[in-house]
Formats: structure tokens, sequence, C-alpha cells
């Protein structure tokens, strides 16, 4: 039965979501049942595009990239997949009308095989729309049903959210980003030439695009609200932790956010939630 097959190829992307990242695993369970089984199918696949080109050090990442993008184009064809990854989220892409955002997400992520370095803000900008403004927007046309006012109404402070996130990380992974992938995000900026100075200028940035995004996090529809607004809180404390760090102590490893804390801001968000002042 084709209905047991989409149901077990939905399963393998709810524990790809789990086994990757269990604080955005838990995030996706404050979301409406409604909207969960689409945010896992476009987590998990693009986890995986982004473990090809991160992780598969020892295997021929351009080839497996590319089988897994031709893969994915025939499974928007054909309207299934043997790959359960991609066969869950090409319904979604179908469903949603993800076409265009997708079609960059690759793109941006096969330059990963190629480009090293960012020297201009606007290679930097044009790199982390494709790399997390589209995911970002993949997710509200989700939150948003297809509707396409309020898709238009809230699509920049969702970039902003995205930017913001992927601004972050680069940030905490700076260290690793130029040791071990030998990549560097911001512009004549890298781990060898870190300081306080432009430290705070690269949190400076990611401040406005939080002051933005909150905007937009304040208008989600309610099945989504919740789930988003941890999210930010989250990045908004890892923000607050790196911006409080020294150049130094961020290059000596990774800043993280302790059980305890992340229980906190839960518990935190949810009494915001329910009082309705989010």
């Amino acid at each position: 039965m084709i209905a047991l097959f989409n149901r077990s190829s939905l399963a393998c992307s709810k524990l790809i979501t789990k086994t990757y990242s269990t604080s955005f695993s838990k995030g996706i369970q404050l979301f409406s049942p409604s909207i969960r089984p689409a945010i896992y199918a476009i987590y998990a696949f693009v986890r995986y595009a982004d473990e090809i080109v991160d992780t598969f050090n020892d295997y021929n990442q351009e080839e497996l990239f590319d089988q897994f993008v031709v893969d994915y184009k025939r499974a928007l064809e054909a309207h299934i997949s043997l790959n359960p990854i991609i066969n869950s989220f090409q319904s979604v892409v179908r469903e949603y009308h993800l076409h265009d955002f997708v079609t960059t997400f690759l793109t941006r992520m096969r330059m990963d095989l190629d480009v090293h370095e960012y020297t201009t803000r606007e290679a930097y900008e044009h790199y982390i729309y494709g790399s997390a403004d589209v995911v970002g927007l993949m997710c509200l046309r989700v939150f948003v049903n297809n509707n396409q006012e309020r898709f238009d109404s809230l699509k920049e402070p969702a970039s902003r959210l995205g930017s913001a996130f992927q601004k972050v990380n680069f940030l905490r992974d700076i260290k690793a980003d130029t040791e071990d992938l030998g990549r560097s995000y911001f512009p004549n900026v890298n781990a060898n030439v870190l300081t306080n100075e432009n430290k705070m200028a690269i949190i400076a940035d990611i401040e406005e695009d939080f002051k933005v995004a909150y905007k937009g996090v304040l208008r989600l529809p309610v099945e989504s609200r919740l789930g988003v607004y941890l999210a930010y809180r989250y990045y908004l404390r890892l923000l607050k932790k790196l911006k409080h760090s020294d150049a130094k102590h961020i290059l000596k490893g990774r800043i993280r956010i302790t059980n305890t804390r992340k229980f906190v801001l839960l518990t935190k968000a949810y009494i915001r939630y329910k009082f309705n002042v989010i």
C-alpha cells in the first residue's frame, strides 16, 4: 500500500530530524500536529544535502550531491522516490509550491564544494539567502498554508530570522568552519583574524536581523508561533553568550546552551504563549 510506504518515509524524515538535532526535534513538537510532518520532511532533506557537502569527505561528494539532485528532480516528475527522505519531501514541495526555493537552496549547497571564501558583502548575503533564508521561507509556506497574502506580509521577517540563525551558527562555528572545512563565510574575517572588534560588528548586524524577525514572529499563525518563538529565544540566548565571550574563547571551542537553560527557555516561552504575550 502506498499509504504505508509514505508513512514509513515520513518516519524516516522524523528519525533524521531527531538524530541530527534533538533541539529542533523538540521544537517541532510545539507546532500543531497538522504541520509537523511537512517540517520534518523539509528538515531531513536540507540536512542530508548539507551533510553531503560538509561531512562526506571520504567519498566523491560532487558525484553524491549531483545524484541527490537528480533523484529529487525525478521524484518531482514521478511523484514518488525509493529514497524515503526525498519521497517525503517531494510531496511537500508540490503541495506548498516550494520548487523555486529548493532550486535556490540546492544551488547554494553545491557552492560549498567549490567556493571556500566570501570576500564581499554581496557574495556573503547571496549565500545566506540561498542556504538559510529560503529554508525559512519553505517553512513559512507551510505555516500559512499557502495563503499568498499572509506569506507576502511575513516574507521579510522570515528571511531575516533565517539570516540571523545562519549568522549565529557561522560565528559559533567559525573555528571548525575554518580549520575543518576550509571555509570563511564572513567577508575578510576568519578564525585567524577574529577580534573582539569585528566580532561585535558581526553581532550588531545579527541583532538588527533579530529585531525585524521578531515583528514577524508575533504575527505567525497560532499553529506555529510557539515553536518559532522558542527557536528565536534559543538563538537570541546563544547570541548573548557569544557577545559576552572573548573572541579568543570562541576560537577555543563551541559555545553551547546547557540543557538546564534550554528547559528554562522552553518554560518561559510556554508561559508567555499561554498568557498571549507573544
